[in-house]
């Protein structure tokens, strides 16, 4: 069976609190009235009481130019994925020297070569190593990954594959820019790092992946993105995307399981990627979800916020390390990007 045998998270030092984040968004952006006190009831009810940001708030506010902070997120980058990288693997029981694909993914910034062959030649991978970097599917991207590492060990059997997710966000971040999606997505994004071993050979214990769908919602192209502009990213974020979300949700869900013959009620852990509390909250009210079921996506949403293709990750790993899920307990997990886009696994706990 092909399994997730480990998972290991990373953030940067710097917590940005909601009180810190209140009082320099007032600070930062030229809001009067009532927009900010508008923007104020979001980051009230956005149930994000931290983030984990690469720099201090101070210089995070600061105009730089797209060379400085691609500089910053480059070499920032190697450092997290190095870190994650290396835990998985102590996790897994398994050396650099044992990796036989290396899948990257991330959307914050960019750089060639891409972090897989920075890690290669500090961590010892073999030079016959592949390598799979994704750039372009955003918060989607950490649930892709599984799927490429998914597809890649049917065809290789007793091979194995290190998953890496690393967004940094926060570089991101445009002052001068007043949209609604700007300032939704300062409310929302953090920095942080995952990573995940997926192999065929035998491991103790972790959830297998049975299948997997993508889904590209119709006439929703500009539902989410980055525009990239003189000044770096700068996002698109379409205040429909929690009710397009919502409207094709359980459907989605209900088609991918009756696949297996099986129904939500026999799905024991949801592994679902905190986008934002709307979010959350309509996939739990239309898959009819009780806590149990969704809680370390709330928690991670809580502790994190919305670390793109990160998050899908760092809720597997709540799953992991709490040891909720049994051999033979079912998982759904999903994440959504752009395109607009979902993708689907189904697990298995062993």
């Amino acid at each position: 069976m092909i399994t997730i045998a480990a998972t290991a998270t990373a953030v940067p030092p710097n917590i940005l609190s909601l009180d810190i984040v209140k009082e320099y968004f007032g600070r930062t952006f030229s809001l009067t009235g009532r927009r900010l006190e508008a923007m104020m009831e979001v980051l009230d009810n956005s149930r994000i009481e931290r983030r984990y940001s690469l720099f201090p708030v101070d210089y995070l506010v600061q105009p730089r130019s797209l060379t400085q902070t691609n500089i910053e997120y480059r070499d920032n980058a190697i450092v997290l994925c190095r870190k994650v990288a290396e835990e998985a693997l102590k996790r897994a029981g398994c050396v650099a020297s044992d990796v036989d694909m290396i899948i990257s993914v991330s959307c914050t910034g960019f750089m060639i070569p891409s972090v897989d062959a920075y890690l290669a030649s500090e961590m010892g991978f073999r030079s016959n190593v592949r390598r799979l970097p994704i750039t372009e599917l955003g918060c989607a991207a950490g649930a892709v990954g599984l799927t490429r590492a998914w597809d890649y060990l049917r065809a290789h059997p007793g091979a194995t594959v290190l998953l890496i997710a690393v967004e940094i966000p926060t570089l991101t971040f445009q002052p001068t820019d007043l949209s609604q999606a700007n300032l939704i997505s300062t409310a929302l994004f953090g920095d942080g790092a995952a990573a995940a071993v997926i192999t065929d050979r035998p491991v103790a214990s972790g959830p297998a992946i049975i299948d997997s769908e993508s889904y590209l919602f119709p006439a929703s192209i500009d539902a989410m993105g980055f525009e990239l502009k003189d000044t770096g990213f700068h996002i698109v974020l379409s205040r429909e995307v929690p009710q397009l979300i919502r409207d094709r949700i359980g459907p989605l869900v209900d088609s991918f399981l009756a696949r297996h013959a099986l129904t939500r009620q026999q799905v024991r852990a949801f592994v679902l990627h905190p986008g934002g509390q709307k979010l959350l909250s309509y996939m739990e009210q239309e898959l009819g979800l009780c806590a149990c079921q969704v809680q370390p996506s709330w928690d991670v949403l809580r502790d994190y916020g919305n670390l793109s293709s990160a998050s899908v990750l760092f809720v597997l790993h709540e799953w992991l390390t709490r040891s909720e899920a049994k051999p033979g307990d079912r998982g759904f997990l999903a994440a959504f990007g752009p395109g607009f886009s979902a993708e689907m696994l189904l697990l298995q706990w062993t």
